[in-house]
């Protein structure tokens, strides 16, 4: 967990994510990346109206310049919250493009849940199962900086939570940790394993202290019945597999998946 991240989404008040990135960031010496994003004109104004583009061209170059002004701004709020090694970068054009191109570089991505200013309800869901790295998504409601030190994690043996679970071990090692243990899917169609794969000796060998729960819950209800055992354990940190599928242009997230981030009091870690 070297290079972070962090969706900035205003440069005057640093949001939920920023704060959370760089203060992990500080936590793990790691590097943290600021991105704003600038829209196209044409994406704010109608082609087919030259006065209206013209004052949308002049309108984002000054919001480009302003932000690349914002470098220093940034580097100094990071340094003081410990973030020693900050950089900054600005992006013009579709935020899930901008965010999914920088992701490859980076080792996690961390967002504020928002549905206003994302350009579409399916940007975020497609941001998620697009980018090929972790995904730390703030919860909708204010949230302050916690060092997870409770962790839980959801367990159904699908290559989703694998990749997970696997993304999150710098966060699970020398923590409590709770897996929320569902009922597991057919993960490795035609291959039998001797002996079968064991999630919880997996752990225990990379030095993660673990406590198995059961989750009996029906599929539609997965993502509720995570919360409720999250909340109960008072966990900082949920870990789980992003589910989900591609339909025409849309990115479309599993039930358990959309409900966890509608409904999350705390920071959800994702892996697609």
């Amino acid at each position: 967990m070297k290079d972070i991240l962090i969706h900035v989404r205003n440069l005057e008040k640093r949001g939920p994510s920023a704060d959370f990135g760089a203060r992990l960031a500080a936590a793990f010496g790691a590097a943290a990346t600021g991105l704003y994003v600038c829209p196209r004109a044409l994406d704010i104004a109608p082609a087919f109206e030259p006065e209206v583009l013209t004052a949308a061209i002049g309108k984002v170059r000054q919001l480009v310049e302003d932000a690349v002004r914002a470098r220093q701004s940034f580097l100094d709020w990071a340094a003081s919250l410990g973030a020693a090694q900050a950089d900054w970068i600005v992006a013009e054009g579709p935020v899930s493009d901008a965010l999914a191109q920088a992701a490859t570089r980076h080792d996690l991505l961390v967002l504020d849940h928002v549905d206003d200013d994302f350009g579409s309800a399916w940007v975020m869901p497609g941001v998620i199962l697009a980018t090929g790295i972790p995904c730390i998504v703030m919860p909708r409601r204010t949230f302050h900086y916690v060092n997870p030190g409770r962790i839980a994690v959801g367990w159904n043996g699908s290559p989703e939570a694998m990749r997970a679970v696997h993304a999150a071990l710098p966060f699970l090692q020398g923590r409590q940790v709770l897996l929320l243990r569902g009922e597991e899917r057919a993960r490795y169609a035609g291959v039998e394993w001797n002996p079968p794969f064991d999630i919880e000796a997996y752990l225990r060998l990379r030095g993660v202290g673990v406590e198995a729960r059961a989750i009996t819950a029906r599929p539609d209800d997965a993502g509720a019945a995570l919360l409720e055992e999250a909340v109960r354990f008072r966990a900082d940190l949920l870990v789980m597999g992003a589910y989900g599928r591609s339909r025409f242009s849309e990115w479309m997230l599993g039930g358990a998946t959309r409900h966890v981030l509608t409904w999350a009091d705390i920071p959800v870690l994702l892996r697609h």
